[in-house]
């Protein structure tokens, strides 16, 4: 019986027309241009404005997009997974919402919050359920409106976010392309250092601590930025051990876009050319559960049928990890 793996076979994207640029960073906290750049790769990012919207709005646009590049009847989508850190509202799910909307009505639909890795672990559970022979179209968005918990007063968390989504359609394949193996690791004594802390259940919010703006992301960069450095070349590292990969063989680093230094200190951990490495961040800084999907979207005229991709996130939470996944097909 030949084995099936999950392989993506169309992309879509959204980043909403707002820009806010480190110039104009500038006249709202103490940095400058210089300052960002060089300690994060950022010099842009994209800012959602308009009332009620949120992250469904942006998943449904890049959905949209996936179906019509790829002239998809939406009824045919059987699940519709939303990786995401920022959902509309609390108990209601996004995903159900978002696959209403852009008529996936033989769908069922979730969300997924890993933080920054939620797309990743997402590309788990997608192969899983089209490796199980359940599902023959997943649908998995990552897409996050982080504007809606920074604090634009705090210098260390303003300048790396922005909002966006990318989306992207799993499907069975024959041909051994698609998925082929992952290492998705976790740690949650981590979760003090990159956390908004009121909100959920164990710390609802209320006036004292919204006018405290502990509703807000904190993060604690140093250790973060050790941790990400640290972990996620560790786990590309291990994925190319494990599959028997060298430098050579890999044909693209698809790293979460953090911070340009993490995503070079990943690269050089594997020793691979810059060449090879995908990197966006300049134009849409830290997008969080989007940055994966976007990078293989604004990638995707450059990939081949059979490239090697390695896949590198890092979170809070904390939750990190790697995925090798041969490219299905040709643009």
């Amino acid at each position: 019986m030949t084995k099936i793996t999950a392989a993506i076979t169309a992309m879509g994207k959204y980043l909403p027309e707002d820009i806010l640029t480190n110039k104009m960073l500038e006249e709202m906290v103490d940095t400058n241009d210089e300052w960002i750049t060089s300690r994060t790769g950022i010099k842009e990012r994209r800012i959602l404005k308009g009332e009620g919207l949120g992250t469904s709005y942006m998943a449904i646009k890049a959905a949209e997009e996936l179906i019509e590049k790829k002239n998809l009847d939406p009824a045919e989508i059987e699940l519709v997974i939303v990786a995401t850190a920022t959902p509309d509202m609390q108990a209601a799910a996004t995903a159900a919402y978002v696959a209403s909307e852009i008529g996936a009505v033989n769908a069922f639909g979730f969300d997924m919050d890993a933080a920054c890795s939620s797309f990743l672990f997402g590309m788990s559970v997608a192969a899983k359920y089209i490796e199980s022979g359940s599902y023959k179209k997943v649908l998995l968005i990552g897409a996050d409106k982080c504007s809606s918990i920074i604090d634009y007063t705090d210098r260390a968390t303003c300048i790396i976010f922005g909002d966006g989504a990318g989306a992207a359609l799993f499907e069975p394949d024959e041909e051994g392309f698609g998925v082929q193996d992952e290492y998705l690791r976790s740690d949650g004594t981590g979760r003090e250092f990159l956390r908004a802390k009121r909100g959920g259940s164990s710390y609802p919010w209320d006036k004292d601590t919204f006018d405290k703006k502990e509703h807000y992301i904190f993060q604690e960069g140093k250790t973060v930025f050790k941790n990400a450095v640290f972990n996620m070349a560790d786990v590309a590292e291990k994925i190319l051990t494990r599959n028997n990969l060298t430098n050579e063989d890999v044909t693209w680093l698809a790293a979460h876009q953090a911070n340009k230094r993490i995503i070079e200190a990943t690269a050089n951990r594997i020793k691979l050319d810059s060449s090879k490495v995908m990197m966006n961040i300049q134009n849409y800084g830290n997008t969080t559960s989007a940055t994966l999907p976007l990078l293989i979207a604004d990638y995707e005229k450059q990939l081949k049928k059979g490239d090697k991709i390695i896949f590198a996130a890092f979170g809070g939470g904390f939750t990190w990890g790697s995925i090798y996944l041969k490219w299905a097909y040709n643009s």
